[in-house]
């Protein structure tokens, strides 16, 4: 990883280019709110972002520090409440999800519930929030972890969201949505996809400076490594950006 960047920066910067103008974004607590504010103030001026709590299409004047944070709502089109986000969502108007995961499998089903045994769990999480509403009716989902052995899970401790859940057809079998489901994985080492035919996990990007051998030996499931593309360093503008603009106290970045 080079000096002039974190590699949160970096993973924002990557997460921020899959976002489209003129779509529409969940966006959650975290690494999310940046990417999401830097699209903004980039790419895609247009698109609306929503927060869980109700805050829809704001103009967010610096870092929320929540999705419950009033600068969720500042010069927004809407101060809505969850509800209205979920409703927003079951009507099929939500185009990207953004989720964290304590674990992820190769179909990309999340566990943020618990780590070990349910009734007597090594790590008990805050659970899924809107985490299972988001996967299961945004059009596509885009997941941001680290990556080890203990996260890429060939069996999670808990489902909390579906992803492509046993693999083709899955989703539609279960009453999901056609065509929804994870789209990307976003972690330290690359940026992963899904194959159309398996909706098993394969490598998209490699980050600058990481060894393709690295995608595997961080994972306890065997991800596909066919051809990628190496993802984009951060720009300087957009370094300036989130440095002095979006998280200049460096809360999350």
């Amino acid at each position: 990883m080079s000096d002039d960047y974190t590699p949160t920066e970096l993973l924002t910067t990557v997460a921020a280019s899959l976002i489209e103008d003129e779509s529409t974004v969940i966006v959650g607590t975290g690494m999310p709110m940046l990417a999401a504010m830097l699209a903004q103030k980039t790419h895609a001026p247009d698109a609306t972002m929503i927060y869980e709590a109700g805050g829809i299409g704001p103009d967010a004047p610096e870092l929320p520090i929540s999705v419950g944070d009033e600068r969720t709502f500042h010069h927004g089109i809407q101060a809505a409440g969850m509800h209205d986000v979920m409703s927003h969502m079951q009507a099929g108007f939500v185009d990207y999800g953004f989720l964290g995961a304590a674990q992820i499998d190769q179909y990309g089903n999340l566990n943020s519930t618990v780590i070990g045994d349910w009734e007597q769990p090594t790590v008990r999480f805050p659970g899924s929030g809107g985490a299972n509403d988001i996967g299961s009716l945004a059009h596509e989902t885009i997941v941001a972890m680290r990556q080890d052995e203990s996260s890429f899970v060939e069996e999670l401790d808990f489902r909390t969201t579906p992803g492509y859940l046993e693999g083709p057809g899955s989703r539609a079998d279960a009453g999901l949505p056609r065509e929804t489901g994870p789209s990307y994985v976003i972690t330290q080492y690359g940026v992963y996809g899904f194959d159309e035919e398996s909706r098993e996990m394969k490598l998209e990007f490699l980050h600058p400076g990481i060894e393709e051998d690295t995608v595997n030996e961080h994972s306890s499931f065997e991800i596909d490594v066919g051809e990628y593309e190496r993802s984009p360093e951060p720009t300087d503008e957009q370094l300036r950006l989130l440095r002095e603009e979006i998280d200049p106290r460096g809360i999350i970045r």
